[in-house]
């Protein structure tokens, strides 16, 4: 089998995991959801005015990102439509993030660190 047979073949895997079908029906559940939409339109103009006063220097950086994720907590403790959607998408990325390092420290002969920031990996909880 060639590499590109098997990249088809796990490519086909990962489409046919449960943790792609549990994030296409959490999407899906999203989509059909109008208070889940509301409060994701609402969420996207807070960051727009965030981006705003980022631009016009009357926010700081870490300010900003400070108020973008409590923005963020709020609408998702607001919809279980929304939180079943990011714990979808959170174990889909710990899986994909896991075949990538899997892959590469085959490429490499080393697998990345644990850098505590769980938003630079998937593989280690």
């Amino acid at each position: 089998m060639t590499i590109l047979e098997k990249a088809n073949e796990l490519g086909q895997m990962i489409k046919d995991s449960a943790e792609m079908k549990a994030l296409n029906e959490a999407e899906e559940a999203q989509s059909h959801d109008d208070e889940a939409q509301q409060l994701i339109a609402d969420f996207n103009i807070k960051r727009m005015n965030l981006a705003k006063k980022l631009r016009e220097e009357t926010l700081t950086q870490e300010e900003a990102v400070k108020q973008n994720n409590e923005a963020f907590n709020e609408m998702v403790e607001k919809s279980e439509t929304i939180k079943n959607y990011v714990e979808a998408k959170k174990a889909f990325d710990k899986l994909v993030n896991g075949v990538n390092s899997t892959i590469n420290l085959y490429i490499m002969g080393e697998q990345g660190g644990c850098t505590h920031d769980c938003h630079t990996c998937g593989g280690c909880h």
